[in-house]
């Protein structure tokens, strides 16, 4: 499998998620964890909470279509995995959501900018975790 380098749409989006994750703790005060708005909405603590976290989840997903009507098509999605293994590994990472107290979008991304320790012991976990999971499947399992 060959992973295709994409920096202009890297950086794009990129830059998207920080102005997203600045905005959301200038208006709301709030850290933009993708897992804590989605359990926000599924268990919310008021209809004024729910509201913002059914607005940023609805900006979420209107994002491939902003895309189509700049690019003219969706974006392209391989998704090398059977189904089963695609539920397997939701379901772990909701076990290192709640092991971690978060996601990667609420540590990565907002926890480092606080310069918060628990952030960066996530962030480093997750990408250590990351990094052997890509070498075991590409190079001894030959995924």
């Amino acid at each position: 499998m060959e992973t295709v380098f994409t920096p202009v749409q890297s950086l794009s989006g990129g830059a998207l998620i920080g102005l997203a994750a600045v905005a959301l703790m200038l208006l709301r005060g709030r850290i933009l964890g993708a897992t804590g708005i989605l359990a926000g909405v599924l268990l919310p603590a008021s209809r004024y909470d729910w509201t913002w976290r059914v607005m940023m989840l609805v900006g979420m997903f209107a994002g491939p279509w902003v895309y189509f009507s700049i690019a003219g098509q969706l974006p392209k999605i391989s998704v090398p995995a059977s189904t089963l293994l695609l539920l397997l590994g939701g379901f772990l990472v909701g076990i290192g959501v709640t092991l971690g107290s978060g996601c990667t979008s609420g540590h990565g991304v907002c926890g480092l900018a606080r310069l918060s320790p628990r952030s960066f012991a996530a962030t480093g976990t997750f990408m250590l975790t990351t990094g052997l999971t890509v070498y075991v499947m590409r190079h001894i399992l030959g995924a």
